[in-house]
């Protein structure tokens, strides 16, 4: 009854909220459905599809007593359900069908490590340019402690997919997702110590000069001080899959191992989603915490956060830490995806890469980083293939250029433009935090008489 009252309470306030809304999805998104159901793509698919969507935007949930918790929880059930409904989806002009569930795993991956990225840049404000040591200590830890590479030693601790017999060291991938989580936290703590105390460009520069370096070691770190580190160019593989043994799998079915059941490329899927899952919920209690406001003061202003008493050094540090941590277990788990690590995976553009996913997003905002990540990351994987395949086969790509064309190839110069873009007509980000919104459109008017010094 106390809950039937508040709603009551509330209705004016739902009906005030949710009329704008309305007439915004009105404007904005039926004409959208309209253009690709004219396009070829009209089915029930995208029916359901534009009746979900309305649900979830056009009423003010928010205003309801745990109205909150509508939308994300049914955002994690639509996309626990994804392998099911994926291959019933209606295709989109131009970009074609909706990514596979193999290319949904990278994307989660990718949108785990844009996440980790966030911290440092969109809550502390630390421009990294090294995120990609993380990335590659993450499934260097994962080769070491879950492959065949130190083959003079035997040492099986709940690894699954392997003999007993098998030389190296086999641990269970679960405890070594955490093993890298910590070893890359630990490396960010190193990097921080030297680093963290300059500002600015000079910060971005250091943090650069390290993620040039790691893919180096990488390289070359089959002679590492007279040890074969990194396998060098040949990197190493393969590394053990996950997976619950025969124990728990004689005992509730889970699976033995993943890469030998028959749904294999859904339990990636489902364990990737669960630990995206995990990563925004770190996330959402770091930000509110003492360290996350913390972090934001450093980031709106560093001096004056220092009057305040806060303390530079541990809470930079923190925040280097916290997103090595995520990075890390984001490296370790696609090594194990890949059944194995390259140093080709860990080259400096990577770093920029989920870096544009952070900016494009909206820095500090979780779901703003979540469809920025997930949206370059299918660019990547799939998009920019489609998009190909598209212009070739209508002849757009003979009428403009003269003959077909590769679209992949330009990848880097359609990130940049999409960049540029988002920075000249959407600078906070697709989906900005509250506070990064306010900074961009409540400033000083660019009319307003400011106060002249020189006539006072």
């Amino acid at each position: 009854m106390k809950l039937l009252d508040n709603v009551r309470e509330r209705r004016p306030a739902l009906q005030r909220e949710t009329m704008p809304r309305a007439k915004r999805f009105a404007i904005a998104g039926l004409p959208g459905l309209f253009v690709l159901a004219i396009t070829g793509s009209a089915s029930l698919g995208l029916v359901v599809a534009g009746l979900i969507l309305a649900a979830l935007y056009v009423p003010a949930w928010n205003v309801l007593p745990l109205g909150r918790w509508i939308v994300p929880l049914t955002v994690i059930v639509l996309a626990f359900l994804y392998p099911f409904y994926q291959p019933n989806l209606f295709d989109v002009v131009i970009f074609g069908n909706f990514p596979t569930v193999d290319t949904g795993v990278t994307m989660l991956i990718f949108i785990m490590m844009a996440l980790g990225l966030n911290i440092v840049v969109g809550y502390a404000g630390l421009l990294d340019l090294g995120y990609v040591a993380f990335y590659a200590m993450g499934a260097y830890t994962a080769a070491w402690f879950a492959s065949q590479h130190f083959s003079t030693v035997t040492l099986h601790l709940g690894g699954v997919g392997v003999g007993p017999e098998v030389p190296g060291i086999h641990v269970s991938i679960w405890l070594v997702l955490l093993v890298a989580g910590i070893l890359t936290a630990a490396v960010g703590i190193i990097i921080g110590f030297p680093t963290l105390r300059l500002r600015g460009d000079y910060l971005a520069i250091v943090t650069l000069g390290f993620g040039e370096i790691m893919p180096q070691v990488a390289n070359n770190g089959d002679h590492l001080l007279g040890y074969n580190v990194t396998n060098g160019p040949q990197g190493i593989n393969p590394i053990d899959p996950p997976g619950f043994g025969d124990t728990l799998h004689n005992a509730v079915g889970l699976p033995t191992d993943y890469l030998s059941s028959p749904n294999s490329i859904r339990l990636f899927y489902w364990t990737a989603l669960g630990l995206v899952l995990f990563t925004v919920f770190c996330s959402v209690r770091l930000r509110d915490s003492r360290l996350g406001r913390a972090w934001i003061a450093i980031r709106e202003d560093e001096t004056a956060a220092a009057a305040m008493g806060v303390p530079l050094m541990r809470t930079k540090t923190w925040a280097y830490a916290a997103g090595a941590f995520f990075g890390g277990i984001a490296g370790a788990y696609y090594a194990s995806f890949k059944s194995g690590t390259f140093p080709g995976d860990f080259y400096f553009n990577i770093s920029i890469f989920i870096l544009c996913m952070v900016i494009l997003g909206g820095m500090g905002s979780i779901w703003g980083v979540i469809v920025g990540a997930a949206f370059l990351s299918y660019l990547n994987q799939e998009g920019l293939a489609n998009i190909g395949a598209w212009m070739n086969k209508n002849g757009v790509s003979d009428a403009v250029f003269g003959k077909d064309i590769d679209v992949p190839l330009y990848t880097s110069g359609i990130f940049g433009v999409i960049l540029v873009l988002t920075m000249l007509f959407r600078p906070e980000g697709l989906i900005p935090s509250s506070r990064r919104k306010a900074e961009f459109h409540e400033g000083v008017p660019e009319q307003a008489q400011l106060y002249d010094v020189e006539h006072e």
